[in-house]
């Protein structure tokens, strides 16, 4: 069985040497005392060494013992887990601490002394197989790494000791081959890039950041907004808006929330929302909207763009706003592709994953075909505009161009990897890659001189 369906098993009680703990749930996002979640990992770095079920009980007698750090991988290793069914019986699904997983967390919090910070972490580090981006600085923390389950937990566990972060979400989703990330970079930087920066947003201050929605709140203002959809113009309630604050080009394009405007941005840190001068604004939803009494639900990824960018908007003056908590990973874990089309673009080597690897019940679940499809820019070739069969883009096999993009098969080997008819006359061409592959760093490709074939 996958990792995937691993972190998405179900446990009751769970008997673990020497003392019991109840989990009501092994979920792929782990938060705090205060949040809808509980820490799915033992504090003592537990190992399972054998799995039985109480017949009948629907409760698994675990045997656990410490686990130690260890870097390539680790054999210390969660052995395995057991998967109750509503029938009260279980199967024994194999996830082992060397699998791979992919880690996203963040906080907003008082940092005094980051770099002395940076430096903790790159010591507590040096011994996990970590690879990824962990930015700290003096507004709090965030973080997308990889590595083996065992080494993961331990760098989360162990950032959860500490006070600030006992706390934070923790979210985390299967990595499809190994490392996401090609090295590790713990830096004392901005935790998100902005025009402007954010050293000056009240990004601390709860109060000038919006309403966070748990995924069931979110689904059900969403469902609400469906609902109340003109049937002639398709215009959601005016007295509503769904902002998305991600990309347009590769975020919006192979998935978002219906009702969901595509956001004419082509990146997050260009994007000016609620903040032009005039009120009439084609490109700017919140351009004409009034600020006392419109609710503004804005969904990204994993959240944290959603977070600072409300804080622009509340010195803006506006007065209903709402996140979605935890990002759109959180609600596919929770609440499956509800009003959901598409995948979810990742800034990893993953690039874009289904909802079915946050929620393996989401399988069965699809999106509407008549509303994703009828979409000008969703899921269509960048080159033809025919629509696509797998959403995830390439990046163009120029290497002084590198847009990633959507493609079909026939314009790949047409266009021979390029996004344009221009690209494929440039003096660097790189090879087609097969399938939907990546391209090595492009340092390595920088002194290569091919020709078109």
């Amino acid at each position: 069985m996958s990792l995937t369906g691993s972190l998405a098993v179900l446990l009751c009680d769970v008997v673990v040497a020497p003392t019991f703990v109840h989990l009501p749930r092994l979920s792929t996002s782990i938060d705090g005392e205060n949040g809808v979640d509980k820490s799915i990992f033992h504090y003592r770095r537990p190992r399972i060494l054998s799995c039985s079920t109480l017949a009948g009980h629907g409760r698994a007698s675990l045997a656990v013992s410490p686990l130690g750090r260890r870097k390539n991988g680790g054999s210390s290793a969660m052995r395995g887990c057991a998967a109750i069914s509503s029938g009260g019986s279980a199967s024994l699904w194999q996830v082992s601490g060397r699998d791979f997983v992919v880690v996203n967390l963040y906080r907003f919090v008082c940092v005094d002394n980051p770099e002395e910070e940076v430096a903790k972490h790159l010591a507590f580090l040096t011994d996990l197989d970590i690879h990824g981006r962990i930015y700290l600085n003096e507004q709090g923390i965030n973080a997308q790494y990889s590595g083996p389950l065992a080494d993961a937990r331990s760098y989360f566990k162990w950032l959860r000791e500490d006070d600030r972060f006992s706390d934070i979400l923790i979210q985390i989703s299967p990595a499809l081959s190994r490392h996401a990330f090609p090295k590790l970079k713990v830096q004392f930087k901005p935790l998100v890039q902005v025009d402007g920066g954010i050293a000056h947003l009240p990004l601390l201050d709860p109060s000038m950041r919006a309403t966070p929605l748990v995924p069931s709140e979110w689904k059900e203002r969403v469902e609400g907004l469906s609902r109340s959809c003109d049937a002639s113009s398709g215009s959601m309630e005016s007295d509503c808006i769904i902002l998305d604050l991600r990309n347009a080009g590769y975020e919006w394009d192979i998935g978002h929330f219906r009702g969901a405007r595509r956001p004419e941005v082509d990146c997050f840190r260009s994007t000016s929302f609620g903040l032009s001068e005039t009120e009439i604004n084609d490109s700017d939803p919140l351009a004409d909207v009034d600020k006392e009494k419109t609710d503004v639900l804005m969904y990204c990824t994993g959240g944290i763009r959603c977070d600072v960018y409300s804080t622009i908007l509340r010195q803006k003056g506006f007065k209903n706003l709402y996140t979605l908590r935890g990002g759109v990973s959180h609600y596919l874990e929770n609440e499956g592709p509800v009003e959901w089309v598409g995948n979810l673009f990742v800034f990893d080597s993953r690039l874009s994953l289904p909802p079915s690897a946050y929620n393996p019940k989401s399988a069965t679940q699809t999106c509407d075909p008549q509303h994703a499809f009828k979409k000008e820019k969703f899921a269509k070739c960048y080159l033809c505009s025919s629509v696509v069969q797998v959403l995830r883009h390439r990046n163009c096999a120029n290497l002084d161009c590198n847009l990633l993009f959507l493609c079909c098969p026939e314009c790949v080997s047409s266009f021979r990897g390029c996004c344009c008819s221009t690209c494929m006359l440039a003096p660097r061409l790189r090879p087609i890659l097969p399938g939907h592959q990546r391209y090595k760093k492009w340092h390595l490709y920088r002194d290569m001189k091919i020709q078109p074939s």
